[in-house]
């Protein structure tokens, strides 16, 4: 099988391409044109082709889907401004499943987020799956949950128009080497002062190599044709857990200031509302003042990949101890795991 990769230098990128030529999968590797090819551990594989291209653009999508079988479309934005969000994930989804369609491939593996959720309308404590609502009002979230909602009706509506056999793979929050703080975690001031909210919500996180092996096992199994499924790890650690864990990490411990949740989300709607009601919502607050946006971060829920584990035939291989170990490690992981040598910790 022959496998085109878009977003193959970005983080999570860079371990599915490992993994699928641990695989022996042929695969086509699409970087943009300022990624920096020789950070590319796996660059030199005999069963890689390496190109550049646009996403933004048509030009060259034709030929970059020349004897694919499978696409497995990671790129996306996560920063800067809605327009460079809009042009670099929906704009880009756009121009790529059109030339899909051209080029009568079928078969997609469709890289979503946690973000599309719609959080306000859970309850604290439910399990989030596969059937929990969706956002349909995004206006007070962050960039990113915008472009990527409509990034996932993209998906739907060539699903739906051209047959596709699609899988749209969710995952929570990926981790892994120097990715090891996320934003549900608090706010983090330059790294000296740690503004940590709640403590016992559970993460919804996935160790990047288990999240590539995920991904990897949609190329290759039927059962997940026509399914949207969340991808999490097994043993997922509350905010207080992971938090202690990923300090020991650190060369320089930053002070820390702990605000607890119901005290916090009574803050947020109070500055919300008074927004509203004083300012007509002009004065623009931060995250956390914002309810949805607090609400996606910090309110508690139970998450489940059972789904998943179904329909991908998929067990996460590394726990988070030994994901954190490996992420600490002086291993090369990526240059490891694309010879086919797994590293056991």
């Amino acid at each position: 099988m022959k496998i085109l990769i878009t977003g193959a230098s970005g983080f999570l990128g860079k371990y599915v391409v490992a993994e699928a030529l641990r695989r022996g999968f042929q695969v086509r590797a699409a970087i943009r044109h300022t990624s920096d090819e020789k950070r590319l551990t796996w660059r030199n594989h005999p069963n890689l082709e390496l190109i550049r291209l646009d996403l933004t653009q048509p030009q060259g999508l034709q030929d970059a889907l020349a004897q694919i079988d499978t696409v497995v479309h990671l790129a996306a934005a996560k920063q800067g401004n809605y327009e460079t969000q809009y042009a670099n994930t929906v704009t880009a989804t756009d121009n790529l499943l059109k030339a899909i369609a051209a080029a009568n491939i079928q078969r997609l593996v469709a890289i979503s987020t946690f973000s599309v959720f719609d959080y306000s309308n859970i309850s604290d404590g439910e399990t989030i799956n596969e059937n929990s609502p969706i956002d349909s009002n995004p206006s007070y979230r962050d960039v990113y949950a915008q472009t990527k909602l409509l990034q996932e009706s993209l998906f739907r509506d060539f699903e739906q128009i051209n047959q596709g056999k699609v899988t749209i793979l969710r995952p929570g929050i990926v981790y892994g080497r120097n990715n090891l703080w996320n934003a549900h975690l608090g706010v983090n001031v330059k790294n000296r002062l740690w503004i940590r909210i709640g403590g016992s919500a559970i993460l919804p996180l996935t160790y990047v190599e288990n999240c590539a092996q995920a991904i990897v096992n949609a190329c290759e199994h039927q059962e997940a044709i026509g399914k949207t499924l969340n991808i999490v790890d097994n043993d997922l650690p509350t905010q207080k857990v992971y938090a202690e864990k990923i300090l020991k990490l650190l060369p320089h411990q930053p002070s820390t200031v702990g605000i607890n949740w119901s005290v916090m989300r009574l803050l947020s709607r109070s500055a919300w509302l008074s927004n509203k009601m004083l300012f007509l919502g002009k004065l623009k607050l931060p995250g956390i003042f914002v309810p949805a946006k607090l609400e996606a971060r910090f309110k508690p829920f139970q998450y489940s990949n059972q789904n998943a584990q179904k329909a991908l035939s998929w067990q996460p291989l590394y726990s988070l101890d030994e994901a954190l170990k490996r992420s600490c490690s002086d291993v090369d992981l990526l240059s490891d795991t694309a010879n086919g040598n797994k590293v056991v910790s």
